[in-house]
């Protein structure tokens, strides 16, 4: 086929398909695993994901999923497809670290470190959750103040913070319009985190913010930090209305101290988290912008100050203190999806951020994961990459009807400060992390790692205490915490006694028909902590030093010889048989004798705390 560079067609030598043809294909693959009755869309919904939020992710899109409302063009109003028209082209997003060594001399160590390897500014933690006030001009001595951007997180002492920031800047002899950064007010993040609604008032942010437009135009001195949402369990839509409705609760405070609009949302910059669900992440960065965009133009913002400047951070809630050496492969997949989404700054967190304060080492894979996306990937090379994208389109568009929603009700119960103080948002974000504690119990939800694939033989990593962050009011939250307690039993239990809990597989037949059960069950096991020893008959189970037996291996022998491995095992002393297989709709629920099933889809966290707590595993 002879086609002119002018005339190239897309995929020209193939008919073009239907909807209703790959359907039918869908059909006969159900029909090959048992589904005999479903057809059409019936057979394309068995394969959608019920996502957070009810939304839907189907498993095809196509140009008539697209929604109606339109995303614009980079750097114009509804801003989706980013905040500015050259997206992070050509030198990528801001490469932003935070710092929090209580140590000034130590952060500051660390500080120059990252500066000299790829970071573009320093994000702080300054005050009793990390560097001094007073050390914050010894964390800074080497640090050029006009070219490196200074970000502050220092809770209640924030106004102290940035007095010593000021005089920093002011003894360095930096001219008043080089600093640039953000003081990091956020009065209903802090009363959020906290639960003490004093802090709330937003009269020192103001103040601020007022001192910023004045004297020192490249600050900004508010941020929405969402995080405080994320942290405690809220979904990707709650993140989005909460900091939809504080944004706007600053800029009301702000253009009451006499701001006008347009310098109000100036003083502002968002802070979210970013996942290794990377579509989601994605598709939350556009959909914040789309909506900030909505308040923006509604209060009367012009042009590109209606923009919203987004600071993305990889997730705590993801991060694990068990293997954590997976933590950079989330924080790669996380990082990858904020320079996509169209993040201005981005923070990849140490993989090891949850057992304490990062080591040199981790903070230099953290900088170079940014670094390999945007230098050797290139990523930052294309503006707004996911764009046109069918699935992201919808799903951008379904997170931002969403969040509109949550922000209305939020805005109906007398904005973010009053939602806080009368449990609105933390009852909603409560009854989320319930539901999502049980697709992880379940393991529906897996942490590689963790509740899948977990390693005993590792040892853990240990790293330095970091300071205790505010706490008392909305709690955090991690996907790992639960098989992290049932991991920690176990190696109470190991110190106690110098052996780990146990369980025996006990195994029917050849290799061959009980490896699946028994690899399985392992796995399962394992998760909590508890050691497996595999083998066969009763003999088998008196050397294997366990007191709970888990029968494992197909259903033909399970109905052969099932009942009387469970009284053989019972004999031997089993205090607990279990079975691995389903309990309902096949032969394995039909065993008389065991004490419970294990299988795929069960409570994994229920049955390995019932176990240690039957073995007697120390709490």
């Amino acid at each position: 086929m002879t086609v002119s560079p002018q005339g190239l067609s897309l995929a020209a030598e193939f008919p073009e398909a239907s909807r209703e043809q790959w359907q039918r294909l869908v059909e006969g693959v159900l029909r090959k695993s048992g589904a005999e009755d479903v057809s059409g869309v019936q057979a394309e919904s068995r394969l959608s994901t019920r996502l957070q939020d009810g939304i839907t992710v189907r498993p095809l899109y196509t140009s008539a999923d697209a929604p109606a409302v339109t995303s614009g063009y980079p750097g114009f109003a509804p801003f989706v497809r980013g905040s500015r028209a050259q997206g992070a082209v050509p030198g990528g997003w801001e490469v932003r670290q935070q710092h929090a060594h209580p140590d000034p001399r130590r952060a500051n160590e660390a500080v120059l470190a990252d500066l000299e390897n790829g970071v573009g500014s320093l994000w702080l933690t300054v005050g009793a959750a990390g560097l001094p006030v007073a050390g914050l001009p010894t964390a800074l001595e080497g640090v050029y103040l006009d070219l490196a951007g200074v970000v502050l997180d220092a809770g209640s002492e924030t106004t102290a913070a940035a007095e010593q920031l000021f005089r920093v800047y002011q003894e360095r002899g930096i001219p008043a319009d080089a600093p640039w950064g953000s003081l990091g007010a956020d009065p209903l993040g802090l009363s959020a985190r906290t639960g003490d609604q004093r802090f709330a008032a937003t009269d020192e942010a103001t103040a601020l913010a007022v001192r910023c437009v004045r004297d020192h135009p490249g600050l900004r001195a508010l941020t929405v930090d969402a995080l405080a949402y994320h942290d405690a369990g809220a979904s990707t839509a709650e993140e989005l209305g909460c900091s939809l409705a504080t944004g706007v609760a600053y800029l009301r405070a702000l253009t009451a101290a006499g701001l006008t609009v347009d310098q109000a949302a100036a003083q502002l910059e968002f802070r979210y988290a970013a996942t290794a669900d990377q579509f989601s992440t994605i598709a939350k960065l556009r959909a914040a912008r789309r909506l900030w965009a909505r308040v923006a133009e509604v209060s009367g913002v012009a042009g590109p100050g209606a923009a919203q400047r987004q600071h993305a951070v990889t997730s705590s809630v993801m991060a694990t203190e068990r293997d954590p050496w997976v933590n950079m492969l989330r924080g790669t997949v996380a990082c990858l999806a904020a320079g996509v989404g169209g993040a201005d700054a981005v923070t990849v967190q140490p993989f090891d951020s949850a057992l304490g304060l990062p080591d040199a080492f981790a903070r230099r894979i953290a900088r170079n994961t940014q670094a390999i996306l945007v230098e050797e990937s290139h990523l930052a090379r294309v503006i707004d990459p996911a764009g046109g994208s069918w699935y992201v389109e919808s799903l951008t568009d379904e997170l931002a009807r969403a969040a509109w929603a949550w922000f209305q009700e939020i805005e109906r119960a007398g904005g973010q400060a009053a939602a806080l103080s009368s449990g609105l948002v933390g009852e909603r974000i409560a009854r989320t992390w319930a539901a999502r504690s049980e697709d992880l119990a379940h393991r529906r939800e897996p942490v590689t790692g963790v509740s899948e694939f977990p390693n005993l033989a590792e040892p853990p990593v240990r790293r330095e205490p970091a300071p205790e962050p505010p706490g008392g009011g909305l709690p955090r939250v991690r996907s790992a915490q639960a098989f992290e307690a049932l991991r920690t039993r176990s190696d109470r239990q190991l110190a106690a006694t110098g052996a780990r809990p146990r369980v025996f597989l006990a195994t029917l037949g050849p290799a061959a028909v009980h490896t699946g059960r028994s690899s399985f069950a392992a796995n399962l096991f394992q998760a909590g902590g508890i050691e497996t020893v595999t083998g066969e008959g009763a003999e088998a189970f008196r050397a294997g030093g366990a007191t709970v037996a888990v029968l494992c291996s197909s259903d033909r022998l399970y109905a052969e010889q099932g009942e009387q491995a469970v009284a053989q095992l019972r004999e031997a002393g089993a205090e607990r048989v279990l079975l691995a297989g389903q309990p309902h709709g096949g032969v394995a629920g039909t065993v008389s004798g065991v004490d419970d099933h294990v299988f795929t889809g069960c409570d994994a966290v229920a049955v390995l705390t019932s176990t240690l707590d039957l073995i007697g595993a120390v709490r």
